[in-house]
């Protein structure tokens, strides 16, 4: 279903390149040819400072995503307003849902399982998909306040937070996590699972690397299947996963039916579509994207961040897109957000009227 409310219905013009074609029935995984594999979901991965509600909305209307998770909310001794859950994922005023009709479950990170309970508590009166809980920020600045990676080091209090967040949160609302394969080793990773299975997580997403690690390739994949075998809630694949050929080889590696995308998805806005054997978006079929993108950014970002923000995609497009780094180059030394979009919009109407 939300694979098919992408760019199709939004752009004409890019219909043909949203058209999934998703069947019903066990085993399909939207044409791929690892087709011994089980029926797929992709995630769009929480990301801070990069995969908020500006690029959700653009990249879930791309096509492809099944389910988005927020970029964490800090939780730290105190009741958090609602205004604050809404400023971090508006779409809870959409149903919890980005406006191409894709699910978003709110992440919180903390460490005191009281305070988390309760403002879980509260967060569930707003009606997410799902609240998300975060055991693998690699920050120095959170890991420094008891936060994120740092509570691998101590399973016993995974278990308290999630059980205590299990226990506020009504029935009918999923709680989920996320971890690493630890903090500065691997010497922990199962009984970490264990501890969020136990509390009452009903799913876990493990990026597949430690704290230590941070973002440095490759991402161990193959530690996957253990925790996999070891656990009886669903188990996603996330890390290190920019290509096509990345997302296969992971599900390959790991055994996971379900894989997590973040910065490739930044990187290139059609990943997911191609993970599915579909076309991806060529350079020219961004600009509707991008003109979204700045007009959420003009309308959602402080005036002073709006220039950074379009600075920070063109830099990830660079990846993909070869266009992308002549734009950067060409656009360097403008100061003002809007010039760098216009320069953007203008090489993907050049190579429109190329094509045509």
């Amino acid at each position: 279903m939300h694979r098919t409310s992408t760019v199709a219905s939004r752009w004409p013009g890019l219909a043909s390149l949203a058209a999934l074609s998703k069947q019903a029935g066990p085993g399909y995984n939207g044409g791929c040819y690892f087709d011994w594999l089980p029926a797929l979901r992709i995630y769009l991965a929480p990301m801070e400072g990069l995969l908020d509600h500006v690029l959700r909305d653009v990249l879930t209307r791309a096509g492809g995503v099944d389910l988005c998770v927020s970029e964490f909310i800090r939780v730290s001794g105190s009741l958090l307003p609602k205004r604050i859950f809404y400023r971090f994922v508006p779409e809870l005023l959409n149903g919890g849902k980005t406006p191409a009709g894709v699910p978003v479950r709110v992440q919180l990170l903390g460490s005191d399982p009281a305070c988390m309970a309760e403002n879980a508590e509260r967060l569930a009166s707003l009606n997410p998909p799902g609240i998300d809980l975060n055991f693998g920020c690699p920050a120095k600045t959170v890991n420094r306040h008891g936060g994120g990676a740092l509570l691998l080091k101590t399973p016993e209090v995974i278990h308290e937070v999630v059980s205590a967040v299990r226990r506020a949160v009504p029935a009918h609302i999923p709680v989920t996590t996320k971890m690493r394969l630890g903090y500065e080793d691997q010497s922990l990773t199962l009984e970490c699972a264990h501890a969020m299975q136990d509390g009452g997580s009903a799913e876990l997403v493990v990026h597949a690397r430690t704290k230590t690690d941070g973002y440095r390739p490759p991402a161990y994949w193959e530690k996957l299947p253990a925790i996999r075998e070891a656990l009886s809630i669903p188990v996603i694949a996330n890390g290190e996963i920019w290509t096509a050929a990345d997302f296969h080889r992971c599900r390959e590696v790991s055994g996971c039916e379900d894989v997590m995308i973040g910065r490739g998805m930044v990187a290139n806005p059609g990943l997911a579509l191609q993970a599915l054997s579909q076309a991806g978006l060529a350079w020219s079929d961004l600009a509707p994207l991008v003109q979204l993108f700045w007009h959420n950014v003009e309308s959602r970002i402080l005036p002073k961040y709006q220039a950074g923000r379009a600075k920070q995609w063109l830099g990830y497009l660079r990846r993909t897109y070869p266009q992308a780094d002549a734009v950067f180059i060409e656009g360097r030394a403008l100061q003002e957000g809007k010039d760098l979009v216009a320069l953007m919009l203008d090489s993907m109407r050049a190579e429109a009227a190329v094509l045509v």
